[in-house]
């Protein structure tokens, strides 16, 4: 990239806003929304209202305020996101399978209880249960170009059975625990009722595992190549009397349709990966819907890595008459989402979210998505001329140029910045120690750190005397 490409950027950013402005209330939230969008941009450590208004020169409050309480409607900045990509997709490379979506749910690791929606749960990033949160999102990738354009956050039933707990994180009454492939069902009708169309979808098997959420995509008319776990009950054939389920592992080594079969042999490529060998065997199979078999019947597709040994069990609706390989592709296209996980995470601030607002929460997320999908755009007019270009190569462009825009808007020296910022941590932590120091001199005198202790072995303390002493 050259200077004058990097310098394009800014402008592109401004111009690409625009459209998003007047979802907010009233006019003087215009700058907060750019101020926030370029500080998820820029290259600081951490991309919350904190260090991005500091960076800015703007009160602390002032950004928390517009996060959590400005009158701004993030649903609608996501309903204009899915619009904006809708338009644009048509014209974008097309590598022979169309636009896909992607369903998948990402966890981030929290401290603490207050978080909307955490507990101990399965956490995708750590690779463990931890104390997380979990969102569910929808993806969309047509040929190189890919972005996230929807999200929701996954409610336990220990938070949606508490709604006192709910309402003390500003979580409203409507939202209640669901299924994540019922979330994942409304996202998809929500992408086609703003006008993005998708050519196929898949998801990974914690999606594939229930038949119900395979039906009703299937009722939606919607093509998907889907991931499932090697227990999905299904049957080799469908008349009542002979036919009895059986787990998708034990049919593809026992079914006769399988057995005849001669394995398959495909070659599937990365953009940053080897090559990838995978034998392959299919066959029609017809789910277990309450223990009997579904009403149309569907592909089950077994594939093996030649190399490792792995493998993947897909089912699709796709006619009869689909290429195997065409069918492959789609299913090993979920790597992107993947990516964008990644990119987002590591690059556009979407971990670093600190509060304990629902609103707040969701807002954070929306700006996430509404930066990368810019810098996909950026990356995709880039490669014209530079095919080689990734995501992560614009991000980094984009962390220096923001990063002298931050400090254009602040109007001070970087070391003038970094003296503020550590006596604004400074006065911070006075602030936090004279508060523990009250509320430690408001308990009865038996008590000592949160532990009851008799009296007689701690003196009652003179609070005003020691406040008074503190410097």
């Amino acid at each position: 990239m050259t200077e004058q490409q990097i310098e394009d950027m800014g402008p592109a950013l401004a111009d690409f806003l625009d459209q998003f402005l007047f979802c907010c209330g009233y006019t003087q939230t215009f700058a907060h929304l750019g101020v926030y969008c370029r500080g998820l941009l820029s290259d600081l450590d951490r991309k919350t209202c904190e260090p991005i208004a500091l960076a800015a020169g703007i009160p602390v409050r002032t950004l928390q305020e517009f996060l959590r309480d400005h009158d701004w409607d993030e649903d609608q900045v996501r309903d204009l996101l899915q619009c904006h990509v809708a338009a644009a997709l048509p014209d974008r490379p097309n590598d022979g399978l169309g636009t896909i979506g992607l369903i998948d749910e990402t966890g981030v690791a929290k401290k603490g209880s207050k978080t909307p929606g955490v507990q101990r749960q399965w956490c995708g990033e750590l690779g463990k249960t931890d104390n997380c949160i979990v969102t569910v999102h929808l993806g969309v990738v047509r040929g190189r170009y890919k972005t996230l354009v929807d999200r929701d956050l996954f409610l336990p039933k220990g938070w949606s059975e508490d709604r006192d707990r709910c309402r003390a994180a500003g979580i409203p009454d409507e939202i209640v625990h669901r299924p994540k492939w019922k979330i994942a069902l409304e996202q998809i009708d929500r992408a086609k009722g703003n006008g993005l169309i998708l050519d196929w979808l898949t998801f990974d098997e914690g999606y594939g595992d229930c038949p119900e959420f395979i039906v009703e995509l299937d009722d939606r008319k919607l093509r998907f190549v889907g991931e499932v776990p090697r227990s999905l009950r299904c049957f080799a054939i469908r008349e009542p009397v002979a036919a009895s389920n059986s787990w998708a592992e034990d049919l593809v080594r026992h079914s006769p349709a399988f057995v005849h079969q001669p394995w398959q042999t495909f070659r599937l490529t990365r953009q940053t990966l080897g090559e990838q060998i995978w034998q392959v065997k299919a066959a029609r199979v017809w789910l277990s819907v309450d223990k009997k078999p579904s009403a149309k019947s569907y592909w089950l597709i077994w594939a093996r890595n030649e190399r490792t040994g792995e493998e993947k069990y897909f089912v699709s609706n796709a006619p009869e008459d689909a290429a195997l390989l065409h069918l492959l592709r789609v299913a090993f296209s979920r790597w992107n989402v993947e990516h964008e996980f990644r990119v987002s995470k590591s690059e556009l601030g979407f971990r670093h979210f600190e509060g304990r607002n629902y609103v707040a929460l969701m807002r954070h997320m929306t700006l996430c998505q509404l930066m990368l999908t810019f810098v996909s755009e950026q990356t995709e007019v880039l490669r014209n001329s530079q095919p080689e270009v990734t995501l992560e190569q614009v991000c980094f462009c984009l962390n220096g140029l923001f990063k002298q825009w931050l400090e254009k808007l602040r109007g001070t020296t970087d070391r003038a910045y970094r003296s503020e910022v550590s006596l604004y941590h400074q006065r911070h932590n006075r602030a936090a120690r004279l508060s523990r120091q009250r509320r430690h001199c408001d308990l009865p005198p038996e008590y000592s750190h949160g532990r009851r202790r008799p009296a007689k072995h701690r003196p009652r303390r003179k609070c005003r005397r020691s406040l008074s002493r503190a410097p």
